[in-house]
């Protein structure tokens, strides 16, 4: 079973994770045990809900660096994107 966050930090987390909720994720947070909070998790959040459960679960650490590099490569090309632009109207206004 998944628990829901009743706090800012995950009291409890799920060892296993069910085929496919993988997949309604909107977004993900990764609690670190230091400070507050006591427990390391990733808090996915489904539907306005959040829901705790172990880093250490294979797909679930299979997924989000999956979804890291994702996001990683769209900022990339955003940025390059930008500078190519940049570039393309410093040389207009040089002719």
């Amino acid at each position: 079973t998944l628990f829901p966050v009743a706090f800012s930090c995950c009291m409890k987390i799920a060892k296993e994770i069910p085929k496919g909720i993988l997949q309604r994720v909107e977004r993900f947070d990764v609690q670190k045990a230091d400070g507050l909070c006591h427990l390391e998790a990733v808090i996915l959040y489904i539907e306005s809900r959040k829901f705790c459960v172990s880093p250490w679960i294979k797909n679930v650490k299979k997924w989000m660096k999956k979804k890291r590099l994702n996001s990683h490569h769209k900022c990339s090309r955003r940025l390059r994107k930008k500078q190519n632009s940049k570039m393309e109207k410093k040389r207009e206004r040089e002719k």
